[in-house]
């Protein structure tokens, strides 16, 4: 029986997922890291990068002989650009980096279209803007899941859900959009930066389409645990595998990935009437238009005060396993009062592009005659870790967006129910979780390259061969807590003008 692979760089955690031909999970390795804030750029050492990648693959190994094809995920956006040897020109610019605004305000004007500071394109613009030295030896730039891809198969291309996130893509072309790489020269060219925007760019490829297979150098950089040879899908990046691993790629539907950062994708049946500096227009892996909202901001500062009450509990010889602790802190939150009981949190452990920071301070506020108990606590932080991405998502319901189905994945929906619960207030609108509902990217990519083998579209091939038989759960909106939710939101509006005269008081020096 043959096994597919796919591999994610996410936030947290490097990842590797086998599944077999049922396409359910059949062995997972994993490696954990983190990114530094190095020099005002938050940033990943990618020698790091390719070592988690060796042991995320070790548990692999043993069904090695069985992968029939591979594909690589990883954490969208940001940049890295090389020369034309493939040489790094300077250290990774990660998602989390809010340093580019006046590149995307610009670039957003120019092409009447949102390109977020997130975007590849955004951090390119602002080096020319900079007057940085690297600019002139540009030769490619392309996202972390496609240097990966690169290294290991020598193909420099991705997916289009990747490329979406890289520079505006034509949808209906499946390519980049012409006419904003002609005004993005247009732009350029008063820097002289020696290229042309159309020649940095990887190769576009859709899902399905082979991306190259294993090269020698790339079985060898990866220690020999696939043989050279191994064919390898289109990279995609985290958005489009989270819309493939939750079965969110028909117009209409939608999902929420909710771990270290969260966004939700809505494929879209029509464009949207206006430009939205919070609403992202990207791709499915087949280059159906989508809107996304990204938050920078989820679960990084909630998973911070778990680790302190871990610290509390060990005083008095405590010891729970992570999934325990989890568990019984994330019910916890579910006898809170349905506002949190004047609690309010706001969870910017980085800046956030949808309420416009450029820096993040987390911040605990109460009022006077609050009831400040744990359960309070826990649902505040909980609330907090969605209540940025409910802001953009009623950008969208005010465009008259329908969503058919919305679906749950990542981290903060593994205690069933709780943070499904809490977004289907959030939302106003039914939340369902699959089993494989913390299975993220990695699992999503794994699908994709299963489909390779696959004559079907992708549409037939997910709803009629991957989850025709899923096991599910649907929670609907509770209209208590849909209440409560909106009443901490007013706090949390209030909080955000508390929080922006904290950045400016403390980290104004490294913004």
């Amino acid at each position: 029986m043959g096994v597919y692979l796919g591999i994610e760089f996410g936030s947290t955690r490097i990842k590797a997922t086998a599944i077999d031909e049922t396409f359910r999970p059949v062995c997972q390795g994993e490696y954990t890291w983190r990114s530094s804030y190095e020099n005002g750029v938050w940033t990943y050492d990618l020698s790091e990068a390719i070592e988690g990648l060796r042991q995320a693959l070790s548990p692999i190994r043993p069904i090695a002989s069985q992968v029939r094809s591979v594909g690589i995920s990883g954490m969208m956006h940001g940049s890295l650009a090389f020369d034309r040897d493939f040489r790094l020109l300077v250290p990774f610019r990660t998602w989390q980096n809010t340093m580019t605004a006046t590149a995307a305000q610009e670039l957003s004007e120019a092409f009447a279209f949102n390109v977020p500071q997130r975007w590849s394109v955004a951090h390119l613009y602002q080096a020319l803007l900079n007057g940085e030295e690297h600019v002139t030896q540009i030769a490619h730039i392309t996202t972390l899941s496609g240097y990966i891809h690169y290294l290991l198969t020598g193909v420099n291309a991705v997916g289009i859900g990747e490329a979406s996130g890289i520079f505006p893509i034509d949808s209906e072309q499946v390519c980049y959009d012409a006419d904003m790489m002609d005004k993005f020269d247009c732009l350029a060219k008063r820097y002289a930066p020696g290229w042309s925007i159309k020649d940095v760019l990887p190769r576009i490829l859709v899902a399905g389409q082979s991306a190259g297979c294993l090269s020698a150098e790339g079985a060898a950089l990866i220690g020999g645990v696939l043989p050279q040879g191994t064919p390898f899908a289109p990279p995609e990046g985290d958005g489009p595998t989270g819309m493939v691993a939750t079965n969110a790629v028909m117009p209409g539907t939608g999902n929420v990935s909710a771990g270290t950062s969260i966004f939700s994708m809505v494929v879209l049946r029509r464009p949207l009437a206006h430009v939205y500096p919070e609403i992202d227009v990207i791709t499915t892996p087949t280059g159906r238009d989508v809107a996304m909202v990204h938050c920078n901001n989820c679960t990084a500062d909630s998973n911070a005060w778990v680790r302190l009450l871990r610290e509390a509990g060990e005083l008095f010889g405590a010891r729970p396993s992570t999934e325990e602790l989890y568990t019984k802190l994330y019910r916890l939150s579910l006898e809170g009062d349905a506002d949190a009981g004047g609690v309010t949190v706001c969870n910017y452990v980085a800046g956030e592009g949808v309420t416009h920071l450029d820096a993040g301070m987390p911040l605990v506020v109460r009022r006077p005659g609050a009831v400040l108990s744990l359960a309070n606590f826990l649902r505040a932080t909980l609330y907090s870790a969605i209540a940025t991405l409910k802001m953009g998502m009623e950008i969208l319901d005010a465009e008259g967006v329908r969503i058919d189905s919305l679906v749950g994945h990542g981290g903060f929906f593994k205690t069933a129910g709780v943070g499904q619960g809490y977004l289907a207030a959030g939302c106003h609108t039914p939340v369902t979780c699959m089993e494989t509902a913390g299975e993220g990217g990695s699992y999503g990519m794994a699908l994709l390259a299963a489909y390779l083998f696959s004559e079907d579209s992708l549409e037939d091939f997910l709803q009629k061969r991957v989850f025709c038989d899923a096991v599910k759960t649907t929670v609907l909106p509770d209209p208590e807590t849909e209440e409560g939710f909106e009443r901490y939101m007013k706090e949390y509006k209030r909080l955000l003008a508390v929080e922006k005269r904290a950045v400016e008081a403390f980290l104004e020096e490294t913004i």
